[in-house]
């Protein structure tokens, strides 16, 4: 679901993006994301990235290769939360992950910075 958000966000112009996943682009993936055979293989942010400035070369991207459900990464996800925009709190945070544990990191960011 996520790189469906992303897409549209990007179509609508939205300005910055911040992205966050840890896994690898698989041929299986080829079926519901926007990805491409090219991009087997390479980060998940990263074939993204190169999706989606192809559609708006206008969005600033952002991505981290990040699994968030550990304690260093999951600290670094939350001071992007408050710094992430030119040093200014993110507008809005998207969940749109398929697995519990992120889903919980995601969710308990967000109810530590209120």
């Amino acid at each position: 679901m996520g790189s469906v958000v992303a897409e549209m966000l990007t179509r609508c112009g939205i300005g910055h993006l911040i992205l966050y996943d840890y896994d690898k682009v698989e041929l299986a993936n080829m079926n519901r994301m926007f990805y491409l055979p090219q991009h087997e293989g390479l980060a998940k942010v990263e074939a993204a990235r190169k999706s989606l400035e192809d559609i708006n070369p206008d969005t600033q991207i952002e991505t981290y290769n990040h699994n968030i459900c550990t304690i260093d990464n999951y600290n670094s996800f939350k001071n992007k939360i408050t710094t992430g925009k030119q040093g200014l709190p993110v507008d809005l945070v998207l969940s749109c992950v398929d697995n519990y544990a992120a889903r919980m990191s995601i969710n308990k960011a967000c109810n530590e910075l209120n």
